[in-house]
Protein backbone atom coordinates (compact mmCIF):
# COMPACT_ATOMS: atom_id res chain seq x y z
CA UNK A 1 0.00 0.00 0.00
CA UNK A 2 1.25 3.34 -0.88
CA UNK A 3 0.77 6.19 1.64
CA UNK A 4 0.79 9.74 1.19
CA UNK A 5 0.28 12.83 3.71
CA UNK A 6 -0.59 16.06 3.11
CA UNK A 7 -1.07 19.22 5.65
CA UNK A 8 -3.12 22.31 6.61
CA UNK A 9 -5.54 24.64 8.51
CA UNK A 10 -8.66 23.36 5.98
CA UNK A 11 -10.71 26.27 7.01
CA UNK A 12 -13.93 27.49 5.49
CA UNK A 13 -13.64 23.95 3.08
CA UNK A 14 -13.78 25.07 -0.59
CA UNK A 15 -13.61 22.95 -4.17
CA UNK A 16 -9.93 24.08 -4.16
CA UNK A 17 -9.35 21.88 -1.11
CA UNK A 18 -11.23 18.90 -2.32
CA UNK A 19 -9.36 19.40 -5.34
CA UNK A 20 -5.79 18.92 -3.51
CA UNK A 21 -7.26 16.59 -1.53
CA UNK A 22 -8.31 14.04 -4.49
CA UNK A 23 -5.04 14.86 -6.37
CA UNK A 24 -3.00 13.71 -2.89
CA UNK A 25 -5.41 10.83 -2.94
CA UNK A 26 -4.45 9.94 -6.53
CA UNK A 27 -0.84 10.07 -5.49
CA UNK A 28 -1.01 6.21 -3.20
CA UNK A 29 -3.68 4.27 -2.10
CA UNK A 30 -4.22 6.29 1.76
CA UNK A 31 -4.14 9.35 2.19
CA UNK A 32 -3.44 10.91 5.38
CA UNK A 33 -4.33 14.63 6.32
CA UNK A 34 -2.18 16.43 9.01
CA UNK A 35 -4.41 18.94 10.06
CA UNK A 36 -3.23 22.10 12.41
CA UNK A 37 -4.79 22.22 15.73
CA UNK A 38 -5.68 25.25 17.19
CA UNK A 39 -2.82 25.93 19.44
CA UNK A 40 -0.62 25.75 16.06
CA UNK A 41 -2.24 28.33 14.17
CA UNK A 42 -2.24 30.52 17.41
CA UNK A 43 1.86 30.22 16.93
CA UNK A 44 1.44 30.80 12.65
CA UNK A 45 -0.71 33.67 13.83
CA UNK A 46 -3.80 32.23 12.02
CA UNK A 47 -7.28 32.30 13.69
CA UNK A 48 -9.55 29.00 11.87
CA UNK A 49 -13.67 29.95 12.21
CA UNK A 50 -13.65 26.18 12.93
CA UNK A 51 -12.50 24.65 15.43
CA UNK A 52 -10.02 21.39 15.33
CA UNK A 53 -12.55 19.30 15.92
CA UNK A 54 -14.83 20.31 13.60
CA UNK A 55 -12.16 20.46 10.76
CA UNK A 56 -11.44 17.48 11.27
CA UNK A 57 -15.27 16.28 11.33
CA UNK A 58 -15.27 17.66 8.14
CA UNK A 59 -12.26 16.16 6.62
CA UNK A 60 -12.97 12.76 8.14
CA UNK A 61 -16.51 12.46 5.61
CA UNK A 62 -14.67 13.39 2.69
CA UNK A 63 -13.95 10.06 0.59
CA UNK A 64 -10.73 11.29 -0.52
CA UNK A 65 -9.05 11.05 3.05
CA UNK A 66 -8.64 7.69 4.60
CA UNK A 67 -6.89 9.10 8.28
CA UNK A 68 -6.61 12.85 10.06
CA UNK A 69 -4.05 13.46 12.69
CA UNK A 70 -2.99 16.68 14.51
CA UNK A 71 -0.30 19.11 13.30
CA UNK A 72 1.03 20.33 16.49
CA UNK A 73 4.58 21.69 15.01
CA UNK A 74 6.53 22.40 12.19
CA UNK A 75 9.18 20.22 13.21
CA UNK A 76 6.43 17.22 13.47
CA UNK A 77 7.22 16.23 9.71
CA UNK A 78 9.90 13.33 9.68
CA UNK A 79 8.65 11.79 12.68
CA UNK A 80 5.11 11.51 10.60
CA UNK A 81 6.73 10.59 7.63
CA UNK A 82 8.70 7.62 10.07
CA UNK A 83 5.76 6.97 12.11
CA UNK A 84 2.82 6.50 9.44
CA UNK A 85 5.65 4.88 6.96
CA UNK A 86 4.61 7.38 4.25
CA UNK A 87 5.54 7.17 0.96
CA UNK A 88 4.78 10.45 -0.80
CA UNK A 89 4.92 13.70 1.12
CA UNK A 90 2.34 16.56 -1.15
CA UNK A 91 1.63 19.93 -0.67
CA UNK A 92 0.34 23.02 -2.72
CA UNK A 93 2.67 24.57 -5.32
CA UNK A 94 2.84 27.65 -3.19
CA UNK A 95 5.17 25.57 -0.67
CA UNK A 96 7.60 24.87 -4.16
CA UNK A 97 10.97 23.70 -2.11
CA UNK A 98 9.96 24.61 1.23
CA UNK A 99 9.72 20.84 2.43
CA UNK A 100 12.45 19.06 0.03
CA UNK A 101 14.27 18.35 3.19
CA UNK A 102 11.70 15.42 3.24
CA UNK A 103 13.02 13.79 0.13
CA UNK A 104 15.82 11.86 2.43
CA UNK A 105 12.98 10.05 3.86
CA UNK A 106 9.82 9.81 0.92
CA UNK A 107 8.82 11.26 -2.07
CA UNK A 108 8.12 14.84 -2.40
CA UNK A 109 5.49 16.61 -4.90
CA UNK A 110 4.16 20.05 -5.20
CA UNK A 111 0.76 20.33 -6.65
CA UNK A 112 -0.42 23.48 -8.96
CA UNK A 113 -3.01 25.35 -6.22
CA UNK A 114 -6.79 25.57 -7.74
CA UNK A 115 -7.26 28.90 -9.52
CA UNK A 116 -9.73 31.15 -8.25
CA UNK A 117 -10.62 30.00 -5.09
CA UNK A 118 -8.74 30.46 -1.91
CA UNK A 119 -9.48 30.80 2.13
CA UNK A 120 -8.41 34.34 1.96
CA UNK A 121 -10.31 35.46 -1.39
CA UNK A 122 -13.34 33.86 1.14
CA UNK A 123 -12.41 35.72 4.41
CA UNK A 124 -11.40 38.95 2.24
CA UNK A 125 -14.57 38.86 -0.08
CA UNK A 126 -16.84 38.13 3.43
CA UNK A 127 -15.51 40.84 5.00
CA UNK A 128 -16.66 43.31 2.08
CA UNK A 129 -20.19 42.40 2.33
Amino acid sequence: MKKVITYGTYDLLHWGHINLLKRAKEQGDYLIVGLSTDEFNALKNKKAYHSYENRKFILEAIRYVDEVIPENNWEQKVNDIIEHNVDVFVMGDDWEGKFDFLKDHCEVVYLPRTEGISTTKIKKDLLSV
